[in-house]
């Protein structure tokens, strides 16, 4: 009579192997939905970190899904690789809740109305990338923004700053001001800085610009970015020189919103790091 496998015959064991079906599951579709959207974004030509990281978190949840069974294996073969899975799994999970925590608190610092009475002597319109020497979505809606604020302030010098993207021949400044050109804004009105490749840049090639121009750096601004972006930009416009900024931040498409919260994300530790505010 032949034994009888006692894990098998264990009450707990279909529940086991439920759960690990539902895991897997779980992992595959986060995966997917991960990857696709990575694979989507890339597509229309956007690239960074908020694209790129979600897409290896897919990939990676893509594998440990199909790979479940030989990692539970290996990782049971050794109590410190059991160690090492749980400690890894911990680590992602105060990682994802520092990323909820900012993304909570990136809400309460996308800009304010600006007062009416306020003598705004410039507004600068930050760029977000040209793909294909077009504007982007997120840049459209940042110019769009501007625009507004160009015919609530006609006296306003308008500055749009934006250098060369990587690989590209085209310079962002000339295409904000081509936009904005075509929309009714004088093109007398318009300060190109063609030359910056980060917001930092963009705000300490502006405010020369600018005092070139006979604007003092400490006269009322208006820096108009992205609603996400809005808190450092005006944190990094006040070291670079400027001495009274609003924000004002325009809206990001939906699509797009969370890829460009967890670049956002990064960007403030870099920022921090580096001593950018």
């Amino acid at each position: 009579m032949p034994f009888d496998n006692p894990a098998a015959n264990h009450p707990d064991a279909p529940v086991v192997k439920r759960s690990t079906r539902w895991i897997r599951l779980a992992l595959a579709l986060i995966g997917a939905v991960l990857l696709g959207d990575a694979v989507a974004l890339m597509g229309m030509g956007l690239f960074n970190f908020g694209i790129t990281l979600p897409g290896g978190i897919g990939i990676a949840f893509l594998l440990l899904a199909l790979c479940w069974n030989g990692v539970a294996r290996w990782r049971k073969a050794d109590r410190r690789r059991q160690w090492l899975w749980r400690a890894g799994w911990l680590a992602f999970a105060v990682w994802l809740v520092t990323v909820g925590v900012f993304f909570h608190g990136i809400r309460s610092g996308m800009g304010v109305a600006v007062p009416a009475g306020t003598a705004v002597k410039a507004i600068v319109i930050l760029g977000s990338g040209t793909p294909n020497c077009e504007a982007s979505p997120t840049l459209i809606a940042r110019l769009d923004q501007g625009l507004v604020q160009a015919r609530r302030w006609p006296e306003a010098r308008v500055v749009v700053s934006g250098g060369q993207d990587f690989g590209l021949r085209c310079v962002e400044a000339d295409i904000m001001a081509g936009y904005l050109i075509t929309r009714g804004v004088a093109a007398d009105r318009m300060i190109r800085e063609g030359r910056s490749t980060s917001t930092e840049e963009n705000l300490v090639f502006s405010r020369r610009l600018l005092e070139g121009q006979g604007v003092d750096a400490t006269a009322p601004i208006v820096v108009v970015t992205s609603d996400f972006h809005v808190r450092r930009a005006v944190q990094i416009a006040g070291k670079a020189g400027f001495g009274n900024v609003a924000g004002v931040g325009a809206g990001t498409p939906i699509y797009l919103r969370y890829n460009a919260w967890l670049r956002e994300y990064f960007a403030t530790i870099s920022g921090w790091v580096l001593k950018e505010y």
